[in-house]
């Protein structure tokens, strides 16, 4: 995973997210919401996060940036563009952490 991104939230997405891959490809992405999470324990927040980046550091070579804001509950992750990549990433996270939610998903555009 190139850049893990903020875990805790602060900078707008428009100044930190991607839009070009080192090669120079268009990167797509996705976001997902966790509801109710923000009033869930300090720990369990925690070991959900854990869970996240464990997920997407098994996808590092398609993963270019993640950031969970916890402020919003909201996972945004970029990937570099490849057939399917995006829906084996989702399954995996609801796999790990059912309370995923996905909201939308588009390519960036340049």
């Amino acid at each position: 995973m190139a850049s893990s991104g903020c875990w805790a939230g602060g900078e707008p997405l428009w100044k930190m997210v991607p839009k070009r891959d080192d090669e120079g490809q268009l990167l797509t992405d996705f976001m997902m919401l966790a509801p109710g999470l923000k009033h869930k324990p300090p720990e369990e927040v925690e070991a959900l996060l854990v869970l996240v980046r464990g997920v997407l550091e098994r996808f590092g070579d398609l993963v270019v940036f993640a950031d969970f804001n916890l402020s919003l509950n909201l996972l945004w992750v970029s990937l570099k563009c490849r057939p399917g990549a995006m829906s084996v990433v989702v399954a995996a996270l609801r796999a790990r952490v059912p309370m995923l939610k996905l909201v939308g998903h588009s390519p960036l555009e340049g």
